[in-house]
């Protein structure tokens, strides 16, 4: 089945990503790669370092002449900043040596601590380096190929910001669809309800004001999903957990919901679930709401997929105010601070969308399996057919 791993620090000298499961003859270049790479540098609230990663991208191997060849593709990520300055080429050396600056002074609410108390380090920067949401640009590269794989089945994933604070979307907006993913990605907070994007913005203004951060929660929708993608027999396929699994993977996310999970939660059941008819035009059973988010039972049903993902504020901030202790000499104080975001949300959509198209490809690849695409499309068709 699909598989993926990705390696790198956030200041080494790049970030790397093998996928293994790739059938042969899906058309890959590097600037598919780079314009869905590009994507996870938008919105407002995103700190300097967004305008200098420029996220140089080399295809090692796998794919030849703008085809998979069916083998493990590598793609690597150059940092940008590590080339830009010598202080990186010292700090994050591979050679033996120690640093000049080892930090201490923990951050609450990130990796730092409970990664030096399991590894047994004295440096945060140990930790911290492979914790960094950077390391999220090599998903996106690897998600952009999991999408490639999608569209010919007819799947388009796009996400949304629904709410930045404590600035929600109303509920019963009107959601983008993927003809309007455009207009998503040109709004600054990548919020589809113009309105409330603009409420966003005055939000962030304020937090940045005071050196503080922001968290959120975006929307990922998937169009044209096939039905019977997960499994109701294995726990541990069950599309929901794997949807989950992935989401919650990405940096700062505390929370999944699949549909409208919480509300039902509190409905009863005569109307908490999405109602079938048949569908004579096209040959289809229908449900009439996105209530279960598109999955029932552990699988897809081809309905609309709905997933939200819940990002905590930033742990490191502007100006740190939060309480610590110094791992060294056991005083208190406050966190350090590295370069960061007033808020990651709009970004964390792309991720997000990265995290579900990667799920639903692998998914998608255990299911209708091929060595080539051309047999996994028909596979695909074929299942289809007997609907």
């Amino acid at each position: 089945m699909l598989r993926y791993l990705t390696a790198g620090e956030s200041h080494g000298q790049a970030l790397v990503v093998t996928i293994e499961g790739l059938p042969a003859g899906l058309e890959i270049t590097v600037e598919q790669i780079q314009a869905e790479m590009g994507r996870r540098r938008l919105g407002y609230g995103r700190g300097p370092r967004q305008r200098f990663e420029a996220d140089e991208l080399t295809l090692i191997g796998g794919v030849r002449h703008g085809r998979t060849l069916g083998s493990p593709v590598a793609i690597e990520i150059k940092n940008s900043e590590w080339f830009r300055s010598d202080k990186w080429h010292e700090e994050m050396d591979p050679a033996p040596g120690e640093t000049k600056a080892p930090l201490t002074q923990v951050r609450p609410g990130h990796a730092d601590l409970t990664g030096m108390q399991k590894y047994g380090f004295t440096d945060a920067r140990d930790v911290l380096e492979r914790a960094s949401a950077r390391e999220t640009a090599a998903r996106v590269a690897a998600g952009a190929i999991a999408k490639q794989l999608l569209k010919p089945l007819g799947v388009e994933i796009l996400s949304h910001v629904i709410q930045m604070g404590h600035v929600r979307v109303p509920d019963g907006a009107a959601r983008p669809t993927p003809a309007e993913l455009d207009r998503v990605d040109d709004n600054q907070v990548r919020c589809f309800d113009l309105a409330t994007s603009e409420e966003m913005i005055t939000e962030i203004k304020a937090c940045a004001k005071e050196g503080d951060s922001l968290g959120g929660v975006v929307e990922v929708l998937g169009f044209g999903v096939p039905v019977g993608l997960g499994s109701h027999v294995h726990w541990d396929r069950k599309i929901d957990g794997m949807l989950a699994q992935g989401l919650m993977s990405i940096q700062a996310i505390k929370a999944v919901e699949i549909g409208d999970g919480f509300d039902v939660a509190g409905r009863r059941g005569s109307n908490a679930h999405d109602p079938i008819s048949w569908d004579s035009e096209n040959s289809a059973y229908r449900r009439g709401s996105t209530l279960a988010g598109g999955t029932e039972g552990g699988m897809t049903t081809g309905e609309l997929l709905v997933v939200r993902a819940a990002m905590k504020p930033l742990a490191t901030l502007n100006k740190p105010t939060l309480e610590t202790v110094d791992t060294a000499t056991k005083e208190s104080g406050v966190s350090f601070k590295e370069r960061t975001d007033v808020t990651a949300v709009p970004a964390m959509g792309v991720v997000a969308e990265t995290m579900v198209a990667l799920t639903l490809a692998g998914e998608a690849q255990r299911k209708f399996g091929g060595d080539s695409v051309d047999e996994f499309v028909r596979n695909a068709h074929n299942f289809a057919a007997t609907l």
